[in-house]
């Protein structure tokens, strides 16, 4: 047997017992006639003594360990004389009286501690070693203990917790699939899943009125910190719901893992906010509402005095930095020049202060006077010491989007973004569809068989751009961190949805026909919601990237560094899958 105790559970009560431990060097010390030797495992590090008046041979065995070899150890439980107070077993050591090298090892890339030597690149390349340092190890615990407690809390409210499957049909009207050849039909392809969407509602067909499943997602779309190409979904759909019925038991799921996980009670009930005044308050449908900031639109008060840039604008608003004034011409220069990079595209800033006496003067003060500049800051309710910083547009659309970079970029900069504070709110009445200038055509803003809101099914036929969606999304903190909707169980309502966008019926047929047939069969009121797993794990972490709390993640070109993926497959197997590459 090689372990007989862990790195991380030696206390004073154990003092003058013999142990057994085993795990890599972490580092070693010569001190004179003694050798220290600290030893990590998964649970924690424990101090080794080594001590050549006593055992000079053993001595000389510990000065040829090198960093990450694997060790096992047998000793004495003795008291530390000088304690280390930021370990858990900073009080004892172990007094070693036989040393076992289990493996050498080569000397690592980067050092295998929190404040590691090595940069993103190194340490995805050498992943396995990466994963040996505490922080990052933690995030993986973090993530077993937060889905143990999901299918504890889903099995509590009588979920029963179903596999799909991984290869299935081609989907259009999403992110683009991962495409896989079937070598046993040649010329046809599998997908694999963006979600298990279209067999949860089978499922409901089935009469399977509440399932769920933590299930792999896979989409070949540009990544970014809250992307990667595959990911993990907590993945629900339930039978003879409504949208409260949902939200109401998904809500109650975020309070009870907040509680049981991070150790945080939310009593008060989540706001609920409209997309649409999500978008014109925020500019965002999934605002950050730790701090306030909202827009205040100042057509009405700026248009028309001679200022051309407001003049011809679709849209002018701004936000209030409270006790911002203090900012010097050089910081104002930094925010011009934070929204005029090419990923946010403002072609500048306008701004103002708000003087002690209650004075608003402005970078644009000789087009307004002083009495129109009043107004301005009544309109945001701006008091003395106040910076207001004001974005227009063309599009206003486009325009609330880069305030909204803005309004995020003064919440960090302000030190608002509080990551061990939480406000949770859920983003109701989504349009149903969103124009694509790429189709020229509607498109599904969630998928094809989300339900329109019962009182808007009327305007599809003279307005389809105007109806809203039973959809609803979860955000916390300025994360989406799940949503879903009621789905479409009438043949009937989901040939319409397939019509508007642009579906001939043969070509509905072929896409989905099996779950048109299957909704011919009796299909119930039916919907869901999806958690994203991974990013619910990087929430509770206070991490700024999900690549951080998943054990083998991608790069941000879609590569595994450490596996060498994707790779060029052989000419004998393109030739067996019947396929021929052309770059």
């Amino acid at each position: 047997m090689f372990r007989t105790h862990t790195c991380g559970e030696l206390r004073l009560s154990d003092v003058n017992q013999v142990v057994t431990l085993s795990g890599w060097v972490q580092r070693s010390r010569k001190m004179g006639g003694m050798t220290f030797v600290d030893l990590r495992d998964r649970y924690g590090i424990t101090q080794l003594v080594f001590n050549e008046a006593s055992d000079a041979a053993l001595c000389e065995q510990a000065n040829r360990l090198g960093r990450e070899f694997v060790i096992q150890v047998s000793g004495t439980v003795g008291e530390r004389f000088s304690k280390n107070a930021n370990l858990p077993t900073g009080e004892v050591e172990l007094i070693a009286r036989s040393l076992r090298v289990l493996n050498g090892a080569l000397t690592p890339p980067f050092t295998i501690e929190d404040a590691t030597d090595g940069g993103d690149d190194i340490r995805m390349k050498y992943r396995y070693l990466d994963l040996r340092r505490p922080a990052v190890r933690k995030n993986l615990e973090l993530r077993h203990k937060l889905t143990i407690e999901v299918r504890r809390y889903l099995d509590e409210q009588g979920f029963i917790e179903v596999e799909t499957p991984v290869l299935v049909g081609s989907t259009p009207e999403g992110a683009r699939d991962f495409v896989v050849p079937s070598r046993m039909n040649p010329g046809q392809f599998y997908a694999l899943p963006q979600s298990p969407q279209t067999l949860k509602q089978l499922l409901m067909v089935s009469g399977f009125d509440r399932y769920f499943q933590i299930a792999k997602c896979f989409r070949d779309e540009d990544l970014r910190a809250d992307r990667q190409p595959e990911f993990t979904q907590i993945d629900c759909e339930m039978s003879f719901v409504e949208q409260d019925d949902i939200i109401d038991l998904f809500e109650g799921m975020t309070k009870y893992l907040f509680r049981r996980v991070r150790g945080v009670e939310l009593t008060e009930p989540f706001v609920r906010m409209a997309w649409a005044d999500a978008m014109k308050y925020y500019g965002s449908d999934k605002p950050d509402l730790r701090f306030d900031m909202r827009f205040v639109e100042l057509m009405h008060l700026l248009k028309g005095y001679g200022f051309s840039v407001f003049d011809q604008a679709a849209y002018i608003g701004g936000i209030c930095a409270r006790g911002a004034a203090h900012y010097t011409r050089k910081q104002l220069d930094a925010l011009t020049d934070y929204v005029k990079r090419p990923q946010i595209g403002a072609k500048g800033l306008v701004y103002a202060r708000v003087e002690a006496d209650g004075t608003v003067r402005s970078s644009v003060d000789k087009f307004y006077t002083p009495e129109v500049l009043q107004q301005v800051g009544k309109a945001f309710d701006a008091q003395p010491g106040d910076l207001l910083l004001i974005l227009s547009g063309e599009d206003a659309m486009k325009t609330r989007k880069q305030l909204s970079e803005l309004r995020l970029e003064m919440g960090n900069r302000l030190g608002l973004r509080d990551k061990n504070r939480f406000v949770c709110l859920w983003v109701i009445d989504f349009p149903m569809f969103e124009w694509s200038e790429q189709e020229g055509r509607l498109m599904a803003m969630h998928h094809p068989f989300t339900h329109p809101k019962d009182e808007d099914i009327e305007l599809l036929d003279t307005d389809p751009a105007a109806v809203r969606a039973d959809a609803y999304d979860m955000v916390i903190n300025g994360v989406e961190v799940g949503g879903g909707s009621i789905r479409i169980h009438d043949p009937q309502l989901q040939a319409k949805m397939f019509h508007i966008l642009g579906f001939t019926p043969e070509r509905a047929e072929q896409q989905f026909g099996f779950l048109m047939n299957a909704f011919k069969y009796g299909a119930p009121p039916h919907g869901g919601l999806a958690y994203g797993l991974d990013r619910w794990v990087s929430l509770f972490a206070g991490l700024d990237s999900i690549r951080d709390c998943i054990a083998f993640p991608k790069n941000n070109s879609g590569r595994d560094v450490m596996l060498d993926a994707p790779s060029v497959l052989e000419e004998a197997q393109l030739k067996e899958l019947n396929l021929e590459v052309k770059l």
